[in-house]
């Protein structure tokens, strides 16, 4: 493992790293959350970059200047809404792909660090400890292909969440 995992409980949008992960919805339209305090940091610039962007897939990503937040950049990702119909597999693969593509897009960056919130765990329905545990695969098999990166960091918004990460870490 290149990267070492750091969790936090804390706010994303004011953390200093190269890139903060935002839950973003597939339009990118401003939404609640994680995503709409990042907005809140960056400032109307970035609600008007993101206008002009294509609609994501899920586990798709996309990059943005970070404008008046404190991160370098904001990479958004779709992750699968859990409650939407559909099979289990093809939303597991789309939650993975969220971590595993904002990975990949900070390593073409040679970027040394990378934030993500508990993606998927609020609006979008996923059980916590299930979507921490994809999570932690996905980005402990894609930091090994990712040799500029020295931090990732699981910023959760509760002790609760924290204590699934640390606990999952500790067993991988």
């Amino acid at each position: 493992m290149n990267a070492p995992f750091e969790v936090l409980v804390g706010r994303i949008e004011t953390l200093v790293v190269d890139a903060v992960v935002n839950a973003a919805n597939r339009r990118l339209l401003p939404g609640s959350g994680v995503d709409g305090s990042l907005r809140e940091a960056a400032g109307p610039e970035l609600t008007k970059h993101t206008a002009r962007m294509p609609a994501l897939s899920d586990g798709e990503a996309v990059i943005t200047p970070a404008f008046k937040a404190p991160a370098r950049f904001i990479i958004h990702v779709a992750a699968p809404v859990w409650t939407e119909p559909g099979p289990e597999g093809e939303k597991v693969k789309g939650l993975a792909g969220c971590y595993t593509s904002a990975i990949k897009m900070a390593a073409s960056r040679a970027f040394k660090s990378i934030a993500f919130p508990c993606l998927g765990t609020g609006n979008f329905g996923w059980p916590r400890g299930f979507a921490c545990a994809i999570a932690i695969a996905a980005c402990e098999e894609a930091a090994a292909s990712a040799p500029t990166l020295e931090r990732v960091v699981f910023c959760c918004f509760t002790e609760d969440d924290a204590a699934l990460y640390r606990t999952g870490l500790s067993d991988a």
